[in-house]
Order: C-alpha cells, then sequence, then structure tokens
C-alpha cells in the first residue's frame, strides 16, 4: 500500500457503498417513473463498475434489465496538453441508441465538474438523449463549472488539501471510499 493510502482514513466501505447504490437505484426508479427508458453509462475506470452495479440493483427493482455501458471521454478533455498521454479507454452503447432516453451519467467523483462537462461533449457526438443526469458516488465540492449531481451517494466537504480515492473490487480488491492529505508538492 502507498504512504498516501495508508495515511487516508475510510469515509466509506464496502457495506456504506452497497447502500447507497441502492438508494441511488430507488431514486432513479422514482424519478423516471420506472427505468423503461434508462440508459446508464459510466465514466472510465470507476465509473463504469459502478455503473454496472447500479444496473443490477435496477434490474432487481424493476425486473427489467437497464441497458448499461461505457462513455469514454479522454479526447473531450481541457486537460490533454497538461497531462501525461492516457491510453483511450472504449465507448460502448448499449442497445440500439441513445436518442430520447434518459441517459445516466454514473462516476465516481464529483470535483470540479470538467470530466462530467467532457462527458457532455462526447454524449452530444454520439446521440440526443431526451435528458441526462449524473449519478456520483461521491461529491466532494469545489466545483469550477455549474455541474451538479442528481443522485449522490455522499455529499464529503474536503479543502484542496486532501484527496479522495474510491476502491472498487473490480479495480482494486477491496470497496472503499478514503480521504486523506495530498502529497506535498516536491
Amino acid at each position: 500500500m502507498d504512504k498516501q493510502a495508508s495515511d487516508a482514513r475510510p469515509v466509506l466501505e464496502g457495506p456504506d457503498i452497497a447502500r447507497v447504490l441502492t438508494r441511488i437505484a430507488h431514486e432513479i426508479v422514482e424519478r423516471a417513473k420506472g427505468a423503461d427508458d434508462v440508459v446508464l453509462l459510466g465514466i472510465p475506470t470507476r465509473g463504469v463498475h459502478l455503473a454496472q452495479r447500479l444496473a443490477d440493483k435496477l434490474e432487481q427493482i424493476t425486473e427489467r434489465k437497464v441497458p448499461c455501458g461505457s462513455l469514454d471521454i479522454t479526447m473531450y478533455r481541457d486537460d490533454l496538453r497538461m497531462h501525461p498521454p492516457r491510453a483511450l479507454a472504449r465507448t460502448e452503447i448499449p442497445g440500439d441508441d441513445i436518442d430520447g432516453k434518459l441517459v445516466v451519467l454514473v462516476d465516481d467523483v464529483l470535483f470540479s465538474g470538467r470530466t462530467i462537462r467532457a462527458a457532455l461533449d462526447a454524449l452530444n457526438d454520439i446521440g440526443r438523449p431526451r435528458a441526462v443526469q449524473l449519478a456520483v458516488l461521491v461529491d466532494r465540492g469545489h466545483r469550477e463549472l455549474p455541474i451538479r449531481a442528481d443522485y449522490v451517494g455522499k455529499n464529503l466537504p474536503t479543502s484542496l488539501r486532501e484527496t479522495v480515492k474510491v476502491q472498487l473490487a473490480e479495480e482494486d480488491g477491496r470497496d472503499t471510499v478514503l480521504l486523506g492529505a495530498k502529497p506535498a508538492a516536491r
């Protein structure tokens, strides 16, 4: 385990994450008056796993399979020049398309809003949904753009000197959300 992770404290553990995803699934069903035209699109990497978990919970609630895919936003980011090159992820649009559907974007942490802005741009190139909503596991504040989540697992006010790290079993071998201090600049 790296030093940063060892200094971090858990704010959500596995059972908490499962519980908030169940709540979010119920909120989606309530707001959408069912899930007939709902499509979940996870933002890689951890948003894809969260979207699949939400799809499973929605299927348990509605007894109907909810389409779930992924939306790669890499080429839509406004910080490509400021970071080293990154590998492209896959965009997978389930079913026919997203035209006329209620698309719920799913991500792990909402911070500045720039990732979601990039996701909206990417979505615009794919089709024209009836509406777009946002579900996040953690909203940590500090928005730089006028974007807010429709469904939030946990509001976690943080300072800019803190980091939020989401770990999911599919990627990291365990489910937890860690809050820690940002490493000192070198």
